[in-house]
C-alpha cells in the first residue's frame, strides 16, 4: 500500500499555496466544506458497492489531508517512527477535538497496519457517512449505557486485536477544545491490558476545523490555528494499568498545553 508520509516528522511546507477557489471564498469555510463533502460522497459510493477497502480509505484520508493544506491548514506531525515500531496490533489512545482527526488518522496509521475506530452509534447511522464508517468495521457504542459500552468494547476489541486489527480510541465522551483529564477514561488501557497488546498515546490539536453549532461536522475553519499531532512511544500495560493511564494523560496534557490548548486542572 502506498505510504504518503516518510520519516519521523512532517511539516506542511511554508510555500504550500492555497487553492484558488479557497482564496476566492474570502476565508469562509465553504470551499473546504465542498471538498470534504465531495470526498465523502465518493467514498460512500464505493462503500455502497462493497469496494471501500483499506486502500480506498487511505486514499480518501490523504485527499482530505491535502484539502486541509490547500485551504490554509498547516500540519505538524511528530513521532511517526513510533507507529512503525509497534509490535503487532495496537490500541491508539488520543484526545478528541474535532472531525479532522477522524479523517486524517487513516492515511497516517492504516498504511502500516489494519486499523479501525471505536465510534458512537450516530456515525454508523448517518445517511451519508454511515456506509463509509460501516465499511471499516468499527466498534459501535451507544453512549447511553456505560456498562454495556464497556463490555462491548472489551469483547469486540479483544476479538479485533486478536485478528490483527488495531483500534483508535477516544476516551473523552465528546469532542472538546480543552483537555479535561478527569473526563479521559481508562478504557483503552483496560482493553490493551486484557488483550495483551501495546498502547500508543496520541496528543492532538485540531481546532483548525471547528465544531458547528447546528451540524457539528460542518463547523468553521480557523486558518490561523496550527494542526499538531504527536505519536508517543508504544508500550505494554503491566500490573493494574493505573500508572499507564496516568502516563497517557500526562503525555496528552503536556503536549496540548505546549500548543496553547487549555488543560482543566
Amino acid at each position: 500500500m502506498r505510504r504518503f508520509l516518510n520519516g519521523d516528522s512532517y511539516d506542511t511546507s511554508a510555500g504550500t499555496p492555497r487553492r484558488i477557489w479557497d482564496r476566492l471564498s474570502l476565508n469562509s469555510r465553504w470551499y473546504f466544506v465542498y471538498g470534504y463533502a465531495n470526498e465523502v460522497v465518493k467514498a460512500r459510493a464505493l462503500a455502497v458497492k462493497g469496494i471501500y477497502d483499506t486502500k480506498a480509505w487511505v486514499e480518501s484520508s490523504y485527499n482530505i489531508f491535502r484539502l486541509i493544506e490547500g485551504c490554509g491548514g498547516r500540519i505538524h506531525l511528530r513521532g511517526l517512527d513510533n507507529i512503525r515500531a509497534c509490535k503487532g496490533p495496537t490500541a491508539f489512545i488520543s484526545n478528541h477535538m474535532s472531525t479532522l482527526e477522524t479523517f486524517v488518522f487513516p492515511c497516517i496509521i492504516a498504511p502500516h497496519m489494519e486499523v479501525t475506530f471505536v465510534v458512537k452509534e450516530s456515525l454508523v447511522k448517518h445517511p451519508v457517512f454511515g456506509p463509509v464508517m460501516r465499511a471499516r468495521n468499527p466498534i459501535v457504542v451507544g453512549r447511553t449505557n456505560a456498562r454495556e459500552d464497556f463490555q462491548k468494547v472489551m469483547s469486540e476489541g479483544k476479538r479485533l486485536l486478536a485478528d490483527g486489527t488495531s483500534l483508535i480510541i477516544f476516551p473523552q465522551s465528546t469532542r472538546t477544545v480543552e483537555f479535561i483529564p478527569e473526563e479521559f477514561n481508562s478504557l483503552g488501557i483496560k482493553l490493551a491490558r486484557a488483550a495483551g497488546v501495546q498502547v500508543l498515546p496520541i496528543a492532538i490539536r485540531t481546532d483548525f476545523w471547528g465544531n458547528g453549532k447546528v451540524l457539528k461536522d460542518l463547523g468553521p475553519v480557523d486558518r490561523s490555528a496550527p494542526i499538531h499531532m504527536t505519536f508517543g512511544e508504544p508500550f505494554f500495560v503491566e500490573g493494574s494499568g493505573k500508572e499507564e493511564h496516568k502516563r497517557v494523560v500526562e503525555f496528552v496534557s503536556e503536549h496540548v498545553s505546549s500548543w496553547g490548548v487549555p488543560v482543566r486542572v
